[in-house]
């Protein structure tokens, strides 16, 4: 915690407020001001952040972060069409890829996340549009995002609704907090802390927004 700063939020060098999560590198620092809790409506990198926050199970998010350019070259950029035709030497390939991490179950989890996206899609027209249905309304939010209010919230209801959702579909590798980090990254809800400087912007696009429905 810096001084004078309420618990959760550190000033960088650059004299910015964050969530102090995102201080280890500047690599995460990144990720924190430009992804993190900004709104995103495209199928290809809801599909993604899907399948790493399944991947990152018993890891940092940052292990994660740092091989993301390697999971996307081995996992065809995560176009669903293209992952669902995975076959079994894809699945022995990925297994010797010491760029990403190499367990049986995530990799198998992640093409068969990908057919059930194809599936889902006959129902609805997009994930974008099927993940959207399950932000939050604005009043059930707390008031103050704080550390405490965060560290309360490591599902929600609708985190729990929507992993229940998905595996009835056969997704895998999605329990609700899985799910509710999906969503934290995602935009479908804002939890930068208050203070912190990326909290306005993502409320902002939040705004401005036009849900894929």
């Amino acid at each position: 915690m810096s001084v004078g700063l309420p618990p959760g939020l550190a000033e960088g060098e650059d004299g910015l407020v964050r969530c102090a999560w995102c201080q280890a590198t500047p690599g995460y620092r990144h990720y924190h001001d430009h992804k993190w809790g900004f709104p995103v409506t495209d199928d290809r990198r809801l599909f993604e952040k899907l399948c790493l926050e399944g991947f990152q199970a018993g890891l940092s998010w940052l292990t994660i972060l740092n091989k993301r350019e390697a999971f996307r070259k081995a996992f065809a950029n995560f176009d669903a069409d293209a992952v669902a035709d995975f076959g079994a030497a894809d699945v022995e390939r990925l297994l010797g890829d010491a760029g990403i991490v190499r367990h049986r179950g995530k990799i198998e989890s992640t093409i068969n996340n990908a057919r059930r996206v194809l599936a889902l899609r006959a129902e609805h027209r997009s994930l974008a549009e099927y993940a959207w249905r399950f932000e939050p309304e604005p009043s059930t939010r707390p008031k103050r995002i704080t550390l405490d209010a965060l560290r309360a919230m490591t599902t929600s209801p609708e985190s729990i609704a929507m992993s229940k959702d998905l595996k009835k579909r056969g997704w895998t590798f999605v329990g609700p907090t899985t799910v509710y980090a999906f969503m934290q990254a995602m935009g479908l809800v804002n939890d930068h802390l208050d203070g912190c400087h990326a909290r306005e912007k993502a409320t902002g696009l939040r705004e401005k927004l036009a849900l894929p429905r």
